[in-house]
């Protein structure tokens, strides 16, 4: 801050060095002057001007320091007061732009929670005609039409739900709900919900749960599962996805392995990066959302996911709950 200061005020100090070597030019050549009696009055002229910089600088640069350091929110209290015309300048300014952004922010928000009502509500009211449609599905006598059918039911479904938790994800903090959460009933009913994909593609299920029980919300819990497995049955073929729970250091770990395609490794740091898609395998009914929303959940959850794939081997998705005490600050929100 000294040298932008000092670059700031570089007239002022250009101004004294030129009328100091004035004030000596003018002693050299005119004699009647003591050239001693000059070099005097320049040195205490000098030292009041360096006791003037120094006096400014403690009294000009908090404000600029505060407005350095402003994170260039829309809380103006990190500013220092402004003292001088111009820094009134400034920060009226700037309480005016904030003022107006305000207005934008909260108009825009409220649009924002508009859209995302009516769309929730629209997804709620697809919901009966798709319940209707799996009853009807159900009561079909040709099999393989059913079976077709029922495909592409759970196609829309999932897709409706992936919809429904990406609306919610940025509220996900009002909608939490932390306690015990019994996971085989969640894990089979999630199995349950995929089965008839499961059948049509020769997919089984190992399940091996030697904890039973994790704090975490079991809307979002039963999400991050949905996507997971559904990952997991869209990308393998006639094998076993194996679900295991065990306590580690403390914590409980759960994983999802299976034994699909696998991820290529250069797509392995961005699968949870926003619609992101598989480079090596494009598949254009990909949304990119799934693993993005499971990442972003998870992280609301205090849940850390680990990922180990091998193309052609497959994939194991872990996931490691916090310690009983780490929700202390989840459960405050």
């Amino acid at each position: 801050m000294i040298k932008k200061f000092l670059i700031e005020r570089c007239s002022w100090i250009l101004l004294f060095l030129f009328t100091q070597l004035l004030f000596l030019f003018i002693a050299y050549i005119d004699s009647a002057i003591p050239l001693a009696s000059v070099g005097y009055i320049i040195f205490l002229t000098a030292l009041i001007f360096i006791i003037f910089l120094a006096v400014r600088y403690n009294i000009e640069t908090p404000f600029y320091k505060s407005l350095k350091d402003w994170e260039g929110s829309l809380d103006l209290a990190g500013i220092a007061e402004a003292r001088s015309p111009f820094e009134k300048i400034v920060k009226n300014s700037l309480a005016d732009q904030t003022a107006r952004q305000m207005k934008i922010y909260s108009k825009n928000r409220l649009a924002l929670e508009q859209e995302k009502d009516d769309l929730l509500s629209w997804i709620h009211e697809v919901k009966t005609p798709m319940t209707t449609m799996h009853l009807m599905i159900e009561r079909l006598d040709d099999e393989e039409a059913k079976a077709r059918l029922a495909y592409e039911w759970l196609r829309i479904h999932l897709l409706l739900d992936q919809q429904l938790h990406q609306k919610r994800i940025s509220f996900i903090e009002n909608d939490l709900h932390v306690g015990k959460v019994p996971l085989e009933p969640l894990i089979v009913k999630e199995i349950k919900n995929l089965q008839s994909w499961c059948m049509q593609k020769g997919i089984g299920f190992e399940v091996d749960l030697q904890v039973d029980e994790v704090l975490s919300d079991d809307k979002w819990m039963a999400f991050i599962i949905r996507q997971l497995l559904t990952n997991a049955v869209k990308y393998s073929e006639a094998s076993e996805i194996i679900i295991r729970s065990r306590m580690e250091n403390g914590q409980t770990v759960l994983e999802v392995r299976d034994y699909g395609r696998g991820i290529d490794p250069k797509d392995l740091p961005r699968i949870f990066d926003k619609g992101f898609t598989s480079t090596t395998h494009p598949d254009q009914a990909a949304t990119g959302m799934g693993l993005y929303l499971v990442k972003k959940a998870a992280k609301s959850l205090l849940i850390q996911i680990d990922v180990k794939s091998k193309p052609g081997a497959g994939t194991t998705f872990t996931l490691i709950f916090p310690k009983q005490n780490e929700f202390v600050s989840l459960t405050s929100m």
